[in-house]
């Protein structure tokens, strides 16, 4: 029987310390891209935070930019010379006084292009994250390749309606090349309801199919449900059909833009399924089911933890590309106004929208947050 200290230590390390280690990596990497590019563009940096709050511990660099790391790690900011706040909203007042030597430091002087590069930086790091990790890991652990042939069809199923029959060698789904039984059941799983077009090798002929994979609820083996796309085919896990490929560092990198762009378009495609009403909006999850996964991820091993970080950095980079206020797609909706138009969107255009954005992140993380903790079985 477990005691208190038992499950305070295994709540600790098998949960809280992996969560903070995922975000705190992303999180860094973000803010990253954006100080870099400030630096290269002659921006002074005021602060490098990582977290939000009390500052448990900081240095002063060279520069004169304080880094800290706060009590809060659910995010971070960079903020420069002339910021008012976290969110990089100029302090107007304090703009006003400062000399035209002063100028040359501050990032809201600086021209169009560059501040916009500083601000995409951010999210563009992310992305850069994800496919280091991935080239990574394809160059130094390799890719377990299963030959995409079908040995079994489930009655009654997509695969049985479509045509396909044991022997079956897949070559392509919606025209992309298929190299492995595992990105047929990954396509396969995040397309349900979906006709997706098939290219199989049959007696030396190419064929193509269409199929409509099932929606179906499934259980993992930590018990998390989640609803997915089902063929109805398997494939003999003969060791003659199995093997591991290592790719050289410029392979590697292809495939890490690959696996990065796989993620994004399925994103876009799950968002545009909940905003249509198709899929359930069950499936957004937050803070808590990110700490609950990145646990679940430890306990597998540190490729694990690696894969998750990569795509946590991807959802993270999309999400602050979205054009809401208070995120970087905001300030680059506000930069795109001010290139048609030829001057800055209205302060107070800004401001209200500054409000109403932060309205929205915050009804959104309650909302992600009400969502992971109601599955929790204690609420069920």
């Amino acid at each position: 029987m477990e005691t208190v200290l038992d499950i305070i230590f295994n709540a600790l390390f098998g949960v809280v310390v992996p969560f903070l280690f995922v975000i705190m990596v992303v999180v860094f990497f973000h803010e990253l891209g954006h100080f870099w590019v400030a630096r290269r563009c002659g921006v002074r940096v005021e602060t490098f935070s990582i977290g939000f709050g009390h500052t448990l511990y900081s240095w002063m660099d060279s520069k004169g930019t304080s880094w800290k790391i706060c009590l809060w790690p659910l995010g971070g900011y960079v903020k420069f010379y002339g910021d008012e706040d976290a969110a990089s909203s100029p302090d107007n007042e304090k703009l006003k006084e400062l000399t035209e030597d002063d100028q040359k430091d501050v990032f809201h002087f600086k021209p169009l292009w560059q501040r916009s590069a500083v601000v995409a930086a951010g999210p563009i790091a992310n992305f850069v994250l994800a496919i280091l990790i991935y080239a990574c890991l394809f160059t130094f652990v390799g890719k377990q390749i299963s030959l995409p042939i079908v040995d079994t069809i489930r009655e009654n199923s997509a695969a049985e309606r479509a045509g396909f029959i044991p022997g079956d060698l897949i070559l392509s789904i919606d025209g992309s090349p298929v190299e492995s039984f595992n990105d047929v059941a990954r396509t396969v799983s995040v397309n349900p309801d979906r006709d997706l077009v098939f290219v199989v090798e049959r007696s030396g002929m190419e064929v193509e199919l269409v199929a409509r994979p099932e929606l179906v609820e499934d259980v993992d083996n930590f018990g998390n449900r989640y609803r997915l796309g089902r063929l109805g085919i398997t494939s003999r896990p003969d060791q003659t059909r199995v093997s591991k490929v290592y790719y050289d560092p410029i392979t590697a990198i292809g495939k890490g833009v690959s696996e990065t762009t796989f993620i994004i378009t399925q994103t876009f495609r799950s968002l545009g399924g909940i905003i249509s009403g198709r899929e359930s909006a069950d499936a957004l999850g937050g803070p808590v089911k990110i700490a609950q996964i990145s646990g679940q991820m430890a306990s597998l091993g540190w490729v694990a933890v690696f894969n998750w970080i990569a795509l946590i950095s991807v959802s993270i980079g999309l999400i602050n590309l979205f054009p809401i206020p208070m995120l970087d797609g905001g300030h680059l909706l506000f930069y795109s106004y001010e290139a048609v138009i030829g001057k800055p969107m209205p302060e107070k255009v800004q401001e209200y929208g500054m409000r109403a954005g932060l309205a929205f992140v915050i009804m959104l993380f309650v909302f992600v947050t009400w969502n992971d903790v109601s599955k929790i079985s204690l609420f069920n």
